[in-house]
């Protein structure tokens, strides 16, 4: 996002985190609500335009939405949705991946209170690798004929009493509404929003064999150290690394193990 809504998600994110400050907000309803309201808006276009329309008043937009939205939804939710049709967007669909971003923030949020943010963060890279690892439930999952009843079925048998609440709320939501992006990316998305929660970066470790604790430390300590914040690890188990450790942040891999220096002498060799 650029220009005008990034500055209106931005005081929307402050709005939130006031919210999710009192002790008194649901706040894993809040999220619900959000997530339904993002849902509406993206099936209804025409809504959602006169919403961000910037030739109309933002009280009138505001009043729209309170009107609309009374009844539907908790009084939280309508205050945050009117406030931000109150900004202005640079374009209306800024609109709803901003709502969308919300929902998933409030129950990240949930978890984070509920001190399971880092069950959450490891379960949602753990479905990645499942995902990845099996071509028929990524068939199953993103099959565009399968009605969304049948994809949340097959998710809940999968997840639900084996996952955080929160982690099984975030893939149903990812599954049943992508909005246009592949699951890995969606799951991704899931990721960095988690690790923003405590202001961290994630970074995905691979290696031969498990790490044990003291590695885990002093990588996470050497990666802080190298990136300026703190970071979080998902660690994945590949025997074909043959030794040593591969790490990616963002679009960054720092390749230490023995088959990438095997590859890099080909190349040269090659070369």
């Amino acid at each position: 996002m650029n220009g005008a809504s990034r500055e209106a998600l931005a005081a929307a994110r402050e709005r939130l985190d006031a919210l999710t400050d009192n002790t008194s907000v649901d706040v894993a309803k809040l999220a619900g609500e959000l997530a339904a309201v993002t849902a509406l808006l993206d099936r209804e276009v025409s809504l959602r335009r006169v919403l961000t329309d910037p030739a109309q008043a933002g009280e009138a937009k505001a009043d729209l939405a309170t009107r609309l939205l009374s009844g539907q939804v908790g009084g939280e939710a309508v205050d945050l949705v009117s406030g931000m049709v109150r900004s202005r967007w640079s374009y209306s669909r800024d609109l709803v991946d901003s709502l969308e971003e919300l929902a998933n923030t409030a129950d990240l949020t949930a978890a984070q209170q509920a001190g399971a943010l880092d069950d959450v963060e490891d379960e949602l890279f753990r479905f990645g690798r499942i995902v990845q690892s099996s071509t028929e439930l990524r068939a199953a999952l993103t099959d565009k004929a399968a009605t969304v009843s049948a994809k949340g079925e097959l998710l809940r048998s999968l997840l639900g009493g084996r996952a955080n609440p929160a982690t099984e709320r975030l893939i149903v939501r990812l599954v049943t509404q992508p909005r246009g992006r592949s699951l890995e990316a969606g799951l991704e998305s899931l990721s960095k929003l988690a690790a923003a929660r405590r202001d961290r970066m994630v970074a995905v470790v691979t290696s031969a064999v498990p790490l044990s604790d003291q590695q885990k430390q002093r990588l996470g300590a050497v990666l802080a150290k190298l990136y300026g914040r703190q970071m979080h690890l998902n660690l994945d188990v590949d025997p074909t690394v043959l030794g040593g450790i591969s790490v990616r942040v963002g679009d960054e891999v720092i390749n230490g193990t023995v088959a990438g220096r095997l590859d890099e002498a080909a190349r040269r060799l090659a070369g």
